[in-house]
C-alpha cells in the first residue's frame, strides 16, 4: 500500500475490484482515475512540503481532487 493518503483503494476499499474492472473496460473512468492519482499525489507533495505551492493553488488542487472523487463515486455507484 502506498504511503500517499487518499488513494482510491483507501477511499473506496469495498470497490477495489470494481475500480480495476472499470479501468479495463471504461476509458473515461480510467482517465478519471489517472487524473485523480496525479492530483492526489500533487496534493500530498504540497502537504509534505516536497513541492512548494501557494495556499491558493493547494486549495484548488484539493477542490479538483474532491470533484474527481465525486465523479469516480458516481460511476462506481451507477
Amino acid at each position: 500500500m502506498s504511503n500517499t493518503p487518499h488513494e482510491l483503494a483507501e477511499e473506496f476499499p469495498a470497490e477495489a475490484g470494481k475500480i480495476s474492472a472499470l479501468k479495463e473496460t471504461d476509458a473515461h473512468f480510467a482517465r478519471l482515475v489517472d487524473e485523480y492519482h496525479e492530483v492526489n499525489r500533487a496534493v500530498h507533495r504540497a502537504e509534505t512540503r516536497v513541492e512548494a505551492l501557494s495556499e491558493e493553488h493547494e486549495a484548488e488542487l484539493r477542490r479538483k481532487r474532491a470533484a474527481l472523487k465525486d465523479q469516480i463515486w458516481q460511476r462506481l455507484a451507477a
